[in-house]
């Protein structure tokens, strides 16, 4: 009886752990939105497909729902600028046709000059 009991116990704790929210599709005219998910229900990742492929701007969030990543693609391949958050500085990646053409990193004590 205790195996019975032991073994109900692992498998109710496994499904517990095992569900993971669903993505969610959604056809806008020729594109599809697809929608991805951290564990606790916040949106992980938003980007659109065409023909199966990565299209356009694809945005990534952390659980609090701050940006971590802006990406763009064409017809699955990496384009143009990318930005890449962390806590410390921002990467700003350039692409052509799926490879990097530069990189440039943005710390918080960077100083910006402009004109008037």
């Amino acid at each position: 009886m205790k195996k019975i009991i032991l073994l109900a116990a692992i498998f109710v704790s496994s499904l517990g752990f095992s569900q993971e929210i669903k993505p969610t599709y959604k056809k806008q005219g020729d594109l599809v939105k697809a929608t991805y998910y951290h564990e606790d229900g916040s949106k992980s990742v938003e980007g659109f497909f065409k023909d199966k492929k990565l299209t356009g701007t694809w945005t990534s969030f952390d659980t609090e729902g701050n940006k971590t990543k802006i990406a763009n693609y064409k017809e699955g391949k990496k384009v143009g600028k990318w930005f890449v958050w962390n806590k410390d500085a921002l990467k700003e990646i350039t692409y052509d046709n799926n490879v990097i053409v530069s990189v440039n990193d943005w710390k918080s004590e960077s100083r910006l000059a402009f004109n008037n």
